[in-house]
């Protein structure tokens, strides 16, 4: 077996304690992470990982030759990065993970170009709107909305997140059009359960109209709660950008436009500033893009 590909999948083992998660990122079966993890324990004659039914854990061997294997696989990184730099040819495969609706609507195209100018550049995008942690995660690039928390992360703002109350001419004409925050408790609300999203617009708006308990509908994708929108079904709370076409041609019209929550920053996190080649090339592409916008 390549023992440098087997000590890859033994440190993705060890950060996420799993043979599934491992066997997913690496195109394999969970039964070849196993071989490999077992490849590395005959070849340095002992116990790597404490293993149960549902997770795996380091041995004291299994730690020291982790920090080792992590070592040698950054220094490996950074050998490879600086040929790169020498030559001013980015290559590789840059990891980013963004929310849905951003990813989708601002960030899908400005990758297409991307790839477009840079043909050695391979991008794996991962859209979901639960948080992960950048620090332990094999990702290189993270798209975030809302405050962020402390940490030793790199940020840099590249947009505002601008949300919209909104709703059909159809459900207008049959309801009385609400005035304030207050009014939304005796409308039919459509919900969203974003997550992080969700917990940042908590703090922003003075009503529960958008709580499960208040919501016939409650989704995690904002283009369902716009389909339903659309047909008349309730009032709705999205972001600007995912309803721009449908406000501008009126089969969604914006209303309590005093009382929307403030605009939350849009940041790009990144783990150091001293990034390889690839990754700087991308991030940089982006926030060129972001300001054309």
């Amino acid at each position: 077996m390549d023992r440098l590909k087997s000590m890859q999948v033994f440190v993705y083992v060890a950060q996420h304690g799993s043979f599934s998660s491992a066997a997913v990122n690496f195109a394999v079966t969970a039964t070849m992470i196993g071989k490999h993890i077992k490849f590395l324990e005959q070849h340095l004659g002992t116990k790597l990982l404490n293993r149960t039914t549902r997770r795996q854990s380091l041995t004291e061997a299994g730690q020291i030759y982790y920090l080792e294997c992590k070592r040698i696989l950054d220094d490996i990184a950074e050998a490879e990065n600086s040929l790169q730099r020498l030559e001013n040819k980015p290559k590789g495969t840059v990891r980013i993970n963004s929310p849905v609706t951003f990813g989708n609507i601002v960030l899908a195209p400005i990758i297409a170009d991307f790839l477009q100018h840079y043909p050695d550049i391979n991008i794996e995008l991962i859209l979901e709107n639960s948080l992960i942690d950048p620090l332990h995660e094999q990702v290189d690039v993270v798209i975030r909305i809302g405050d962020l928390a402390s940490s030793s992360l790199i940020a840099r703002q590249i947009a505002l997140y601008e949300m919209v109350f909104c709703a059909s001419p159809e459900y207008l004409a049959n309801y009385q059009q609400p005035q304030s925050l207050s009014d939304l408790v005796t409308h039919q609300c459509l919900g969203f359960s974003y997550d992080h999203i969700q917990a940042n617009l908590a703090l922003r708006i003075d009503t529960q109209a958008f709580d499960k308990q208040h919501t016939r509908l409650t989704s995690n994708s904002g283009q369902a709660l716009k389909v339903a929108a659309l047909k008349g079904t309730g009032v709705l709370l999205q972001p600007r950008l995912l309803l721009d076409g449908e406000l501008a041609q009126g089969d969604l019209i914006e209303i309590l436009s005093d009382h929307v929550p403030p605009p939350m920053p849009v940041h790009v996190l990144y783990k150091s500033k001293a990034l390889p080649l690839k990754t700087r090339t991308m991030i940089e592409f982006i926030l060129a893009a972001m300001k054309n916008l």
